[in-house]
């Protein structure tokens, strides 16, 4: 089929998550043999950071802005089903143009579905809109569980199906390196992760001088005094996550406050790192047990003694044994090729219903005349 996504960011994924989903979701379409266009909004923030310009599984264009975008209409005609991802740039007005133009199934995809639906509580329609949500045929969020009964009665989708985010397991094999830090952390500033990453890394990097930690990503403000135990890496390209889990004897996974409540919203970074077979410990919300197996595939702490007793408690042999645990549910269960088939069925799903409706109005018109 041809599918076009409208999505925040292909090229770079400096200061997002999108990026990397995006790119091990759509490399397994495409291997699936199906036709991707890529339509990115050229930002100056990610045009200075682009670490993609010409994948080599769909076809990725820049546009400046909504006139420029009006260029792929004819695209938008032929697809079988076009895609629209969350935190695009005026998004509602992008959403609103697919759903006039495109001929196919649409899709709205929420990388961010808690964060979202708390917008649309505001009344915050920065990318998306109540009345948008009815017009697409399909609502693939980022969050399952509750949520999608949310989307479903609240807001009227038509039909509200989870797509978690995955990995592409060979970008992220297990590598027998020499551990830099005993415990690290990787991801984007966000002030509501901040309390608990200071609770779960930095107050044990206080307690535990001996022990070395680090915090990877961009957005910090310089004012955030880190202990000297603590590195701090600006950014980590995803061509460089694998090494950066396996420099690691675990790794931290914190978890933004509109999420927790929602639970059931498993971040790519739990993904990555398992993928790699870096033992994780994270913070506790909903669902979680249903990604991975608490106490056998995951370490849960909700406080600074629980890590510490993990980091200097915990055998080799128990530590290989989790992140060996972890690594075998990914590829049971979350890599980018079980999303892209999850995908392929949903849309299929949806394109059946058209022509079943095709069908029946066509006998309806047969039957008037």
């Amino acid at each position: 089929m041809r599918l076009v996504v409208l999505g925040l960011s292909l090229s770079s994924s400096w200061g997002n998550g999108h990026a990397t989903t995006y790119r091990s979701l759509l490399k397994a379409f495409a291997e699936r043999e199906h036709d991707i266009l890529f339509l990115e909004r050229d930002v100056p923030w990610y045009a200075d950071n682009r670490d993609l310009v010409d994948p080599d599984y769909c076809r990725l264009a820049l546009y400046e802005d909504l006139r420029a975008l009006a260029g792929y209409e004819e695209d938008i005609e032929a697809a079988d089903a076009v895609m629209v991802g969350s935190y695009v740039p005026e998004g509602v007005a992008v959403g609103e143009w697919v759903q006039r133009t495109a001929r196919g199934a649409t899709a709205f995809y929420d990388i961010d579905t808690p964060v979202t639906l708390a917008k649309l509580e505001r009344g915050d329609l920065e990318y998306l809109s109540p009345a948008l949500i009815p017009g697409y045929d399909l609502y693939l969020s980022f969050t399952g569980g509750p949520t999608l009964r949310t989307i479903l009665r609240r807001y009227g989708s038509p039909d509200a199906r989870a797509l978690y985010c995955s990995v592409d397991p060979e970008a992220y094999p297990p590598m027998d390196l020499e551990p830099r830090w005993d415990l690290s952390y990787l991801g984007t500033y966000s002030p509501d992760r901040q309390p608990t990453l200071e609770r779960l890394l930095v107050e044990p990097a206080r307690q535990a001088p001996h022990l070395k930690f680090a915090v990877a990503g961009p957005l910090y403000p310089d004012d955030i005094a880190w202990p000297v135990n603590v590195e701090r890496i600006d950014h980590v390209p995803p061509a460089d996550h694998a090494r950066f889990y396996a420099s690691s004897r675990f790794t931290l996974n914190v978890t933004r406050a509109d999420m927790i409540r929602a639970g059931y919203s498993p971040s790519v970074r739990l993904f990555e790192a398992a993928a790699a077979a870096t033992p994780i410990v994270s913070d506790e919300w909903p669902g979680l047990e249903t990604i991975f197996v608490p106490g056998r595939e995951i370490v849960v702490a909700d406080r600074p003694a629980a890590v510490l007793e993990v980091l200097t408690g915990w055998s080799e042999t128990e530590r290989r044994r989790l992140g060996s645990a972890a690594r075998e549910r990914v590829l049971a269960d979350h890599t980018a090729a079980h999303r892209a088939g999850e995908l392929e069925t949903h849309i299929a799903r949806v394109r059946s219903r058209h022509a079943t409706l095709k069908v029946a109005r066509d006998a309806q018109c047969a039957t008037a005349e």
